[in-house]
C-alpha cells in the first residue's frame, strides 16, 4: 500500500479492515471508469468522506514535500472558514493577476462559486479555485506565452512516457480536439470531459480533459503545439492515456518540424471517403433521425445517424451514447451546416446489401458554422399528392393521435411498440405510424410536425387509402422552427379546426360514429359491466356521465378503458370520441382507439373547464323532496336514510340473479321512496346517513306515490360537509316526518304518519298467500306442478306471502291495517318459514291470531283509499311498539 494510502487508512481502520478499504478501492475503479483523473489516493479520499471522516488530507512523500504541505494547510484554512476563504500567499499571486477586473472579495465569491460546482472531488483546494477564478476572467483569446525547450520544460516524447507515471509533462502538436461530453458522478453531481489528441514523431497521445480543466481548452486550436504539465499516465480504452489533474497548465512550446508533425487540415469530399481512415469533412445536415436505444452485452446505449451531404454526396454520421447529446448541446437542425474534424470512415453493408461508406464520432469534433456548402432544398410533398413510395417528406398537423400500442414479434417473441397518428396539410391527411423510440417522441394532437424520409404504401383500411410508415432513418421534428409564414398561416387554420366540440351540441350531431373531442368533468361513474361477445369471448363496459358548462353526456368506456380509475369530479380530454345514435339522445363511445387524458387541476383551468360544484350547479336542479315532480330529470336530492328494508333477488331474462333494496330518505320537507339496484342495493348503508341522489328517475308506484329510481344516468355520492349541515340531525328529522295522527284526523294520501291503537278484530282466513316465483301473482292450489295463469311460468314450489288482515281502533275511530311478511313476522311473533311448516303439517296458526285481538300497536304507515271498502286503510311500514 502507497505510503499516502497508508496514512489515508489509519483514519479509518476502526472502521473497515485493510482488506475492506482496498476492495471498496477496486469498486471506485470500476464505477469512475470514465473519470480517470482520480488516481487511488482520490479513491482513497473519496472512501473517507463516504464515511464520514472529514479534511482527509495526507502527508506527501514526493519531491515537493514543502509544497504539498503548504496546499493541505491552505485547504484546511479554507474548510475551517465557513465565511469564505483565506488569503494566501499563492491565492494572492493568482488574485494580483485580475485584481484590476475583480474586488478580492468578488474573487472570493467566485472561489465559492467553483466550490459549490466541484464540492465531491475531495482534492481540489483553494488554490485551484483561484485558478480557475483567473481562467475565467482572462481573455478567451489571449496568447499563452510561448515557452523556449529549456531544460525547465523539456520532457519526453510521447512513446518513452510509461504508465503510472504522474506528475510529468506531454508535449506535442494538438491534431484533434473533440467535443465536450457530460457525466454524472456517483453523488448526481455533472461534470464533463474532452479529449484532445498530441502527436510528436514519435507517437500520438490521448489527452484527457476534465470539468475543472475546460477552461484550458481556449488557449488552443487544431494545429498549436503546446506542453501539458503535471498530468497521469494510465493505462486508456486504447492505449496509454494522460489523465490531466486539477492543478495541470498548458503552455504554448516552440514548433519544431524536427519533433512534431506538419497539421494539416485537410478537407475531404464525401466522394473521395475511403474506409478505415479519419477525416475532415464540411456539409450540410440534411436529416437528423430520432435518437434510438440499443443493448449490447447487457447494457443499454444510445446511437443517432445523421445524413450530411456537400456537393459531391451524401453519407451517414453517427453518434453512439453520450455524443448524442451534442444534437442538442449544439442545437444541430437539418439545413445547418458543420465542419467534422477527426470523423472515423469504415465500410459496411446497408439495409439493401449494398457496401456503403459511413463516418462514426468518436474523439473528433462537430463545429456548427456558416461554411461554404451548396444550398439543398428538402422536397416535401403535399399529402394530397401522396401515392406508394419510399422516401418521402411531409409537413402538417397532427388532426389525429393515438395512444402507444404493443404487440409481440413473431421472430423472437420480444414486445414491440407502435403508434398511429394522422398528419394533415390543406390539402388531406395521411396516417402515420411510427416504432419503437419514436413512439416516446412527445407529440400532441395540433403539433405541427415535419417528417423527412417515410415510406407511403397502399392501405385500405385508411380514409385516404394511403398510410406513411417511418424507419430507423426517418426525422420527426415536432413543431420546427423553421417554417414559412405561408406554411405557418395554413397550419394555424388546420388546428383552429381542431378544437374540442362544445358537449351542448353533440345532440344535433346526426352522424353515426363521427369522432369528435371534449374536455369536461366526470359527474357519474357506474359500475363495470361484463357483457358476452358473439365469438364467446368476454367484454367490458362502464358508463360515465360527462359535462363542461354548456350540457352533459353519457360516456361508455370499453374493455381496457372500462378498467381504469375514475373519479367524480375529475377533468379530462377525451379524444377520438364516437358517436352512437340513441332513440332520445347522442351518446359517446370511448374504444381502443380513443385517447382520455386526465388533466391537473392547473390544466383545467387553463382550458376554463368550471369546477364540479359550477357544473352542478349549470347542469342540475337541487330540489326539496316536496317540489319534486313525476318524470323530472336532472334533479339532485339531498337527505337522510331514514328507513332501509331487505334487499330482494330475482332473476334476470339473462339468468343473472338481480339485486333491489329499497331505502327512504327525508329532508325538512318530506320523504321518499329510493330504489336501489345491484351493486347499490348490496352498499352497507346506515341509518341517519347523508345521501346525494344526481339524476335520479322520478316515477309513480303501484300506490301512487313518487318514488326515486337510482337508473344508469344516476349518481349517488355523499353530500359535502356544507350540504350535510344544511340538513336537519336524524332525531329532528324523525320527529318531522313521522307525526303522531289520530285515526279520526287521517287523510287519504297521508304518508309516514304515527298511528297507535288497539287490535279489534284479526282475520284469520287466508295467511298464507301462494305466488308465482317469476311474476309475483297469486296461483291456485295444485297437488302436481304450479302453472302461473299470469306468465305462464311452470313450477314445482311457489312463494309464499304472509298476511295479517286487522282492524285497530283508538277513542275517534276504527282503520283497516294489513301486515305483510316481516311486519306480520313482528306482529305474531313467529317466522314465515315456521307457519308454512305448520301449515304443510296440517296445523293451522288461528289460536295465535286470535290472540292479538286487544293487542295496542304504535305503527308508522301510509293512509291510501280502499275503493272496494270506500274508506282509508293502512298500509304500515314499521311496528315502533306493541303491548297488552
Amino acid at each position: 500500500m502507497q505510503e499516502e494510502i497508508l496514512q489515508l487508512y489509519e483514519k479509518i481502520k476502526d472502521q473497515l479492515s485493510e482488506e475492506e478499504f482496498n476492495a471498496e478501492i477496486e469498486d471506485l475503479r470500476k464505477t469512475y471508469g470514465d473519470v480517470e483523473f482520480m488516481n487511488d489516493i482520490d479513491l482513497a479520499r473519496m472512501i473517507l468522506e463516504n464515511y464520514g471522516v472529514e479534511n482527509p488530507e495526507v502527508v506527501s512523500t514526493d519531491e515537493n514535500d514543502e509544497l504539498a504541505i503548504q496546499e493541505a494547510t491552505d485547504d484546511s484554512m479554507e474548510s475551517s472558514e465557513d465565511a469564505g476563504f483565506t488569503m494566501t500567499e499563492e491565492i494572492q499571486e493568482y488574485y494580483d493577476k485580475v485584481s484590476d477586473k475583480v474586488s478580492q472579495d468578488e474573487f472570493f465569491q467566485r472561489m465559492e462559486v467553483f466550490k459549490k460546482e466541484n464540492a465531491d472531488i475531495s482534492f481540489m483546494g483553494a488554490t485551484d479555485f483561484a485558478k480557475m477564478v483567473v481562467s475565467e476572467l482572462e481573455d478567451k483569446v489571449e496568447e499563452v506565452e510561448t515557452l523556449s525547450e529549456t531544460a525547465e520544460y523539456s520532457d519526453k516524447s510521447i512513446k518513452d512516457l510509461e504508465e503510472g507515471s504522474k506528475d510529468v509533462h506531454v508535449s506535442g502538436r494538438v491534431i484533434s480536439i473533440s467535443n465536450k461530453r457530460s457525466f454524472k458522478t456517483r453523488k448526481g453531481k455533472e461534470g464533463e470531459v474532452c479529449n484532445v489528441e498530441l502527436q510528436d514523431n514519435t507517437g500520438t497521445m490521448r489527452c484527457v480533459f476534465w470539468t475543472q480543466n475546460m477552461p484550458l481548452l481556449n488557449k488552443f486550436n487544431e494545429g498549436d503545439v503546446i506542453q501539458i504539465k503535471n498530468v497521469d499516465i494510465k493505462e486508456g480504452y486504447s492505449g496509454l492515456e494522460a489523465n490531466l489533474r486539477p492543478r495541470s497548465s498548458i503552455a504554448h512550446i516552440d514548433d519544431d518540424s524536427s519533433k512534431y508533425p506538419v497539421y494539416e487540415e485537410k478537407i475531404t469530399d464525401i466522394a473521395d471517403i475511403e474506409p478505415d481512415t479519419k477525416v475532415n469533412i464540411i456539409a450540410r445536415i440534411i436529416r437528423i433521425p430520432t435518437i434510438r436505444s440499443y443493448e449490447k452485452n447487457g447494457k443499454e446505449g444510445k446511437v443517432a445517424s445523421l445524413e450530411l451531404q456537400d456537393a459531391t454526396g451524401k453519407i451517414s454520421y453517427t453518434l453512439w451514447n453520450k455524443n448524442v447529446e451534442l444534437i442538442e448541446d449544439l442545437k444541430l437542425e437539418d439545413g445547418d451546416t458543420v465542419k467534422i474534424l477527426a470523423a472515423q470512415s469504415r465500410e459496411r453493408i446497408n439495409r439493401d446489401g449494398e457496401s456503403e461508406i459511413s463516418l462514426s464520432h468518436w474523439d473528433g469534433r462537430i463545429i456548427k458554422g456558416e461554411y461554404d456548402v451548396p444550398e439543398i432544398e428538402q422536397e416535401f410533398s403535399q399529402i394530397g399528392d401522396l401515392s406508394e413510395q419510399k422516401d418521402v417528406s411531409i409537413k402538417g398537423v397532427v388532426v389525429r393521435l393515438q395512444d402507444i400500442k404493443t404487440f409481440i414479434r413473431k421472430t423472437d417473441n420480444s414486445e414491440g411498440r407502435l403508434r398511429n397518428f394522422d398528419v394533415g396539410d390543406s390539402t388531406g391527411a395521411i396516417r402515420v405510424t411510427v416504432w419503437g423510440d419514436d413512439t416516446t417522441i412527445a407529440i400532441n394532437k395540433g403539433d405541427i410536425v415535419k417528417i423527412i424520409g417515410g415510406d407511403v404504401r397502399f392501405d385500405e383500411y385508411t380514409e385516404s387509402g394511403y398510410s406513411m410508415n417511418t424507419n430507423f432513418n426517418t426525422q420527426i421534428t415536432v413543431n420546427p422552427t423553421n417554417l414559412t409564414a405561408e406554411e405557418l398561416d395554413e397550419f394555424e387554420a388546420i388546428r383552429e379546426q381542431l378544437r374540442p366540440v362544445p358537449i351542448g351540441t353533440i345532440a344535433e350531431i346526426d352522424d353515426e360514429g363521427k369522432e369528435i373531442d371534449i374536455i369536461g368533468r366526470i359527474l357519474s361513474v357506474n359500475d363495470v359491466n361484463e357483457f358476452q361477445r358473439d365469438d364467446g369471448s368476454v367484454g367490458l363496459v362502464r358508463s360515465v356521465m360527462f359535462a363542461d358548462e354548456s350540457g352533459k353526456v353519457q360516456l361508455s368506456f370499453w374493455n381496457e378503458k372500462a378498467q381504469e380509475e375514475y373519479v367524480v369530479g375529475d377533468a379530462y380530454q377525451i379524444e377520438n370520441a364516437r358517436t352512437r345514435l340513441g332513440m332520445m339522445s347522442v351518446d359517446l363511445n370511448i374504444g381502443n382507439n380513443s385517447r382520455v387524458i386526465k388533466l391537473s387541476e392547473e390544466q383545467a383551468s387553463a382550458m376554463f373547464i368550471p369546477e364540479l360544484s359550477t357544473l352542478e350547479k349549470t347542469i342540475y336542479n337541487p330540489k326539496k323532496i316536496e317540489d319534486l315532480d313525476e318524470d323530472e330529470e336532472d334533479t339532485i336530492i339531498i337527505g337522510r336514510i331514514i328507513e332501509i328494508y331487505d334487499i330482494r333477488k330475482f332473476d334476470r331474462d339473462t339468468g343473472d340473479t338481480g339485486h333491489v333494496r329499497n331505502i327512504e330518505i327525508a329532508d325538512d320537507t318530506g320523504a321518499i321512496r329510493v330504489a336501489l339496484w345491484d351493486n347499490d342495493a348490496l352498499k352497507e348503508r346506515n341509518i341517519g346517513d347523508g345521501i346525494k341522489l344526481q339524476n335520479p328517475r322520478l316515477a309513480l308506484n303501484m300506490d301512487n306515490r313518487l318514488e326515486a329510481n337510482v337508473s344508469r344516468a344516476t349518481t349517488i355520492l355523499e353530500p359535502s360537509e356544507s350540504e350535510l349541515e344544511k340538513l336537519p340531525s336524524i332525531d329532528e328529522l324523525l320527529a318531522e316526518i313521522y307525526t303522531p295522527k289520530t285515526i279520526e284526523s287521517l287523510l287519504e294520501d297521508d304518508t309516514n304518519v304515527c298511528v297507535t291503537g288497539t287490535i279489534k278484530e284479526v282475520s284469520t282466513e287466508r295467511v298464507l298467500l301462494k305466488r308465482c316465483p317469476s311474476c309475483n301473482q297469486s296461483v291456485e292450489e295444485s297437488e302436481d306442478e304450479y302453472i302461473c295463469d299470469n306468465c305462464g311460468f311452470t313450477f314445482d314450489e311457489p312463494e309464499y306471502l304472509l298476511m295479517v288482515p286487522t282492524r285497530i281502533e283508538d277513542d275517534t275511530g276504527e282503520i283497516q291495517v294489513t301486515f305483510f311478511d316481516k311486519l306480520a313476522e313482528e306482529l305474531i311473533g313467529m317466522k314465515k318459514e315456521e307457519i308454512i311448516s305448520l301449515v304443510d303439517d296440517g296445523y293451522g296458526i288461528e289460536d295465535k291470531l286470535e290472540d292479538l285481538s286487544g293487542l295496542t300497536v304504535e305503527i308508522i304507515a301510509n293512509v291510501s283509499f280502499d275503493e272496494y271498502r270506500e274508506e282509508n286503510k293502512l298500509s304500515p311500514k314499521k311496528i315502533i311498539n306493541k303491548y297488552f
